[in-house]
């Protein structure tokens, strides 16, 4: 089988990867004891991969805007002490940051959950639409 690199013809395809790159490398580096190396990259994938799905502006401005001021300052102190080796302090202020960053952006998530054969099944069979 031959990769052709013009198979990426849309730019969310490559954000969406490597958003899932970024949790897998996240959940991996909580299980191995929270790991400062594998958070790290973790962090970087999801945020670049953010960055490609939302577009560079828009990116900008959901960490930028008013309303969100509280869920950006906590995500970018707990990536802040990721790097200074208090992984456990960093985890938990980056999943706060995360909620009210993208609190926005649930139902839309949900709808795209719904979509994936064995995820979309069980949510589902947990909460029906």
């Amino acid at each position: 089988m031959c990769f052709n690199l013009g198979d990426f013809h849309e730019p969310a395809e490559v954000g969406i990867g490597l958003i899932g790159f970024g949790i897998f490398f996240t959940f991996l580096g909580i299980v191995l004891f929270f790991d400062r190396g594998l958070l790290a990259l973790g962090n970087i994938f999801s945020l670049a991969g953010v960055a490609i799905l939302l577009g560079w502006r828009s990116t900008l401005t959901l960490f930028t805007d008013r309303a969100n001021y509280k869920g950006s300052a906590s995500f970018l102190l707990g990536l802040f002490f990721i790097f200074v080796r208090w992984p456990i302090v960093g985890i938990i202020l980056e999943i706060y940051g995360c909620v009210f960053l993208f609190s926005g952006f649930w139902s839309s998530i949900k709808v795209f959950l719904y979509h994936i054969p064995v995820v979309g099944w069980i949510i589902q069979f947990i909460s029906p639409p």
